[in-house]
């Protein structure tokens, strides 16, 4: 019987809508035998091991994290991981330092733009965990300056809208090292939607720096954002160069502005079972 997975999920401690548990019902519901929980810049207190077994399906402790990739804006994902390890620990109270006084200047600008008294107090009664836009489209949505979270987004959140900011990140180097120095394994987020002329260039690099795989499989065909890159063409330039084929739906939970669990899945063996296999933590 074929088993899948699902490798980047999002809960309420970043900007998802629903707790570990919950996440874990519900792809039991979408016929999944592993999911990798990968908050944005941080670990919820829920996980605990690099992996766990949690009503019948495995549960593997994952992150997501901002980064400068060769000069963009990219995300890395990490597998995998020693939950309380002091490389991550330091990695993220420096992006929570830099989320908080990103979403100042944000609440600022949208108190510029709206004329109305939003408080970063507010925002982040909203945050259980990692403090993002969601949580600040929320409170717009709330106010009535938004329908729902999309058109919070668009209108005022999204690069080059009137209350954008950007995020701080440090460099990929930085950031698979703190990754591997926990155990896990780095793999590189959503590709296609970086615009590298030179892929091949790009990805010899990361993997310079300990990147092991790469997410080819992902919700493309439902983004709203512009692919610079077949998944197809990057998914054969992986295999060449010896870089794992992950992937994952993204999802953030029902309610949200990506609720897409099941809309991809990958191969338990052999995607999920190479990648513990990299894995200095679980052997």
């Amino acid at each position: 019987m074929d088993r899948w997975a699902d490798l980047h999920l999002h809960t309420r401690w970043s900007d998802g809508t629903l707790d570990v548990a919950g996440t874990v019902r519900r792809a039991r519901e979408a016929g999944l035998a592993a999911i990798a929980i990968t908050d944005h810049d941080l670990i919820g207190p829920d996980l605990v091991s690099p992996v766990a077994e949690i009503e019948g399906m495995d549960v593997i402790c994952g992150v997501e994290l901002k980064a400068d990739i060769g000069g963009e804006r990219g995300e890395i994902l990490g597998y995998f991981l020693s939950p309380r390890h002091p490389a991550l620990g330091e990695l993220f109270r420096w992006m929570a330092e830099a989320r908080q006084r990103r979403m100042g200047a944000m609440v600022q600008r949208c108190r510029e733009v709206l004329g109305e008294p939003i408080t970063l107090s507010e925002v982040v009664a909203d945050a259980a965990g990692s403090v993002g836009r969601p949580h600040l489209a929320t409170v717009l949505v709330r106010r009535g300056f938004a329908r729902d979270y999309e058109d919070a987004f668009q209108r005022y959140l999204t690069r080059g809208a009137p209350c954008y900011v950007p995020l701080p990140r440090p460099p990929s180097c930085q950031v698979i090292a703190a990754i591997r120095a926990a155990g896990g394994v780095a793999s590189l987020a959503h590709p296609c939607f970086l615009p590298f002329p030179d892929w091949e260039a790009v990805l010899r690099q990361l993997a310079g720096e300990g990147l092991a795989a790469v997410e080819v499989h992902y919700p493309y065909a439902s983004s709203r954002q512009p692919l610079h890159t077949d998944p197809r063409e990057m998914e054969a330039l992986a295999a060449r160069l010896g870089l794992l084929p992950s992937g994952g739906s993204d999802d953030h939970g029902p309610g949200s502005v990506k609720d897409t669990l099941g809309s991809v899945r990958v191969p338990y063996s052999p995607v999920v079972e190479e990648l513990r296999a990299l894995s200095s933590s679980v052997r």
